[in-house]
């Protein structure tokens, strides 16, 4: 890496020592010292730097930093163990990493200019230590340590940076600034205080208020109304204690004390809500967590699985909460690995659905690229037979990518996946509060084919709801859907009806209860309304199918493509309008409205289909939605002769036949003009892409005006450089760190025979007029002791020179080269031998 002034800090937090480490190189020594200095004394933290240092020269950073700090400064090397009030300096030439509270040290893996040790620093500090995490990023060019801050930030770390204004060189700052993943911003100075803070504020008594203080409660609340209408998302199901613990890490951040104050702030800064709703989607994730229970998905759960479905079969899973996809590809890759060792099964195939709440955590799991430390996650062995190596990281390979589907789903709002064999859940649950854990499992359960797999967190159990899963191994966390459960048939569904402009979302709860019946009485009633009871739906007025009691398979089915839970695509196609006319005759006439007759298929059939479609009115709390119930009605037996219908005389069955047509007809009509609006909705979309994309196009034009623009002006400043070097008169020769030709003044061609293709060239390949044979020597010795050398030279047509060679001083105040300047003084010379004659 060469040389360029850029600094990064990043913090952990363990039982026996919280460390932070930065970044630097010698022009980023002022920020590191003021850095250091402004740290509190007995602040309990360890600092480690990670720069960006020339592999070639001795670092002299543990010297200088020693002046700014009564902490002991020290170099790190491999395996050594943190200790609180301890600077530690990354040697030069090396990668740092720390896991368990210790340093290691490893050869970098790229060449320089490519190397990113402060993100690789960043990245593994975010996997050791999750939400306890803290990285900074000061001053310093490129973008090293963004990538680094989103690591952290995705684990609920704590991140910072230097206020760009302030530092020497803003590129890094700006860049992790602009990703949208720092909390914190601020003076260098600023920094030690602002984390020492939230440190105290996390480990102290919170003075956040209770919820049993009412303006507190207030503030919450209405904190949470907020957020939902920012980012059309409901968390009031999340734990309170995770809710406040969350906000009060925002109130940390900015220094506030209150959740009225917190309000206050979010109301006058809206974006604080995108912040704080990232804050809340906690994306703890890693390849193969928890090896045991993923061997145990390998050797029972897919065995199982296979063996139950007949070749060729596509089986079908769903990732609940499934983060940047490392856990959706872990389980892609053990069925793979199942296939290959299960004998007769090449054939099957699996379908994975990886969803997740965050929109940036799907859009990293779909380019499936992942830094270089998951090689102790995954193996050598999978990595080499599912990785590719790119870039600085490696590269899911498309046969595992093409397994897996990302998308953004809500779990509390959204329909969920259906017919599925496996279900992995792993700790997402333990976020909700027990009621919608609760409401999850049926809907869980209803999710899985009978048989199907459910996989849940280790701090996770399927709760009250144990009788519809049967445990393989409850240490594992590993269920069995069961085959009959007691109460399958009684199944709530989320709803998320079309959202209209400005129109929230909307959610119908019917409270379920998922307890066991305690007496003989209550298993009794259960079991004779499972039995008996008519098949039935409970509906929305938008046709979303919220309850379902009995077996419904023979009326609705779900529809390809993503679920959708409405009766209107549900429904089967012979009775999917006469449904739709009577559920819209029922919610305008507020009763109840009878359908006799249906038939299911073309074919002519044993019985027909009554339907009951009914606004429901009590209880309360099924006000407003309406209940469809399906009768089964046996066809009469054939008379031996039918009776001849006089001419004249009206069929009924002819005349009921007609009105069903025309109630068909009507219902068509309307279904044909909702579609209409719904593609002239489509076109207006459309239509607005097409003006963005536009958009997008003039602003990239500009950009690239502006990138000429600079190109310009960098040509026209190089071109004044050369014109202000050759007006010096002084002839003038640059070489670089290794003696080779980088510029050169035309006067220097006089002297030493130059041309343009010799840039590049060793200095000892060059023909000169110069008596100086040792020149290339004591450019050397200049470049190693950095000391001017002066020297008065002749050459062979009998003039003089003083050559003068001086090290060559970056703006970074880096050794890269000598700059070797020859004066003519040969009227001096002749002057002084004339005097001396006289």
């Amino acid at each position: 890496m060469s040389q360029t002034p850029s600094q990064g800090i990043g913090a952990r937090s363990s039982s026996a020592v919280r460390a932070v480490g930065l970044g630097a190189s010698a022009g980023g020594l002022i920020v590191l010292e003021q850095f250091l200095a402004h740290v509190p004394p007995l602040s309990g933290l360890a600092y480690v730097v990670v720069q960006h240092l020339d592999p070639t020269q001795k670092a002299m950073l543990v010297e200088l930093l020693q002046r700014s700090t009564v902490m002991p400064v020290l170099e790190a090397t491999d395996t050594m163990r943190l200790e609180p009030d301890v600077v530690y300096v990354i040697p030069p030439n090396k990668e740092l990493t720390v896991a368990g509270g210790l340093l290691h040290l490893a050869e970098p893996a790229q060449p320089r200019g490519m190397r990113l040790p402060i993100d690789l620093f960043f990245s593994s500090l975010a996997r050791d230590q999750g939400e306890q995490s803290i990285g900074v990023v000061l001053s310093g060019m490129g973008s090293d340590g963004t990538l680094g801050l989103q690591a952290i930030k995705s684990q609920g770390g704590l991140t910072l940076a230097q206020l760009p204004e302030s530092a020497q060189f803003d590129s890094m700052p700006q860049s992790a600034i602009a990703a949208g993943c720092v909390d914190i911003i601020g003076l260098a100075s600023e920094l030690p205080d602002r984390i020492v803070r939230v440190i105290e504020e996390k480990n102290g008594t919170p003075s956040l208020p209770e919820d049993d203080d009412d303006a507190g409660a207030q503030a919450l609340g209405s904190i949470l109304r907020l957020l939902k209408e920012r980012s059309k998302h409901d968390l009031s199901d999340y734990k309170p204690s995770t809710l406040r613990r969350r906000i009060q890490r925002r109130l940390g951040v900015h220094g506030l004390t209150t959740y009225d104050a917190y309000e206050k702030f979010v109301r006058e800064n809206p974006q604080e809500l995108d912040l704080l709703f990232k804050e809340m989607l906690i994306g703890v994730t890693s390849f193969f967590r928890d090896p045991s229970v993923w061997q145990e998905v390998k050797e029972v759960v897919m065995p199982a699985l296979l063996a139950r479905c007949p070749q060729g079969t596509r089986l079908r899973a769903w990732v609940v909460g499934c983060s940047t996809g490392e856990e959706a590809y872990s389980l892609a890759m053990i069925f793979k690995e199942a296939v290959a060792e299960s004998s007769g099964s090449e054939s099957h195939s699996l379908q994975i659905f990886a969803t997740d709440l965050s929109a940036d955590a799907i859009n990293a799991a779909r380019k499936g690229h992942y830094p270089q430390s998951i090689a102790g996650e995954v193996g050598p062995t999978r990595l080499g037979r599912f990785f590719t190596a790119q870039g600085s990281g490696f590269l899911i390979n498309s046969e595992i990518r093409e397994m897996v589907l990302f998308a953004q789903h809500d779990v509390i709002l959204d329909p969920p996946f259906t017919k599925l064999d496996l279900l992995s859940c792993r700790n997402l649950m333990i976020y909700f509060n027990a009621a919608l854990q609760s409401r999850l499992m049926p809907l869980f359960s209803y999710s899985l084919r009978p048989g199907g797999a459910l996989l849940l967190g280790g701090s996770e159990t399927t709760g009250n709801s144990h009788a519809l899963f049967t445990p393989i191994n409850p240490k594992s966390r590993l269920y069995w859907r069961s085959e009959s459960p007691v109460n399958a048939g009684s199944v709530y569904f989320p709803t998320s009806p079309p959202r209209a402009k400005n129109r929230p979302s909307q959610e119908f709860k019917v409270s379920p209860s998922t307890v066991l019946p305690v007496n003989l009485q209550t298993h009794a009633e259960q079991a004779l309304l499972q039995e008996f009871s008519p098949a039935a739906v409970l509906v929305n007025d938008q046709g979303d199918v919220v309850y379902i009691n009995g077996r419904v398979g023979k009326y609705l089915e779900p529809a390809s493509g993503k679920a959708n839970w409405n009766i209107h695509v549900m429904a089967r196609p012979t009775i999917r309008t006469q449904i739709a006319a009577a559920l819209r005759q029922a919610i305008q006439d507020k009763g109840r409205v009878e359908v006799r007759g249906l038939r299911l298929g073309d074919e002519t059939a044993q019985s027909s289909l009554d339907v009951t479609v009914k606004l429901m009115q009590e209880p309360h709390a099924l006000a407003g939605l309406v209940m469809i119930v399906f009768h089964d009605v046996l066809a009469p037996p054939p008379a031996k002769r039918r009776r001849r219908v006089p001419e004249g005389v009206a069929d009924p069955h002819m005349i009921e036949e007609l009105q069903r047509c025309k109630d068909e007809i009507h219902a068509l009509r309307q279904e044909m003009g909702a579609s209409a609006e719904e593609l002239q909705a489509a076109n207006e979309e459309l239509t607005t892409s097409k003006e963005e994309s536009q958009s997008m196009n003039e602003e990239l034009q500009t950009l690239n005006q502006e990138l000429q623009t600079k190109l310009d002006d960098l040509a026209l400043a190089q071109s004044d450089m050369q014109n202000l070097l050759n007006s010096t008169d002084i002839a003038t020769l640059f070489l670089d760190s290794a003696l080779n030709v980088r510029r050169y003044t035309e006067q220097v061609t006089r002297i030493i025979h130059l041309r343009e293709g010799d840039i590049g060239r060793p200095l000892t390949d060059l023909a000169s007029t110069l008596n100086y044979p040792t020149l290339n020597d004591d450019a050397r010795q200049t470049l190693k002791t950095l000391t001017l050398t002066e020297k008065e030279i002749t050459t062979s047509d009998g003039l003089w020179f003083l050559v003068r060679i001086k090290p060559y001083r970056t703006l970074a105040d880096t050794i890269q080269g000598v700059v070797i300047t020859l004066i003519d003084i040969t009227t001096a010379k002749k002057l002084e031998a004339r005097l001396r004659k006289e």
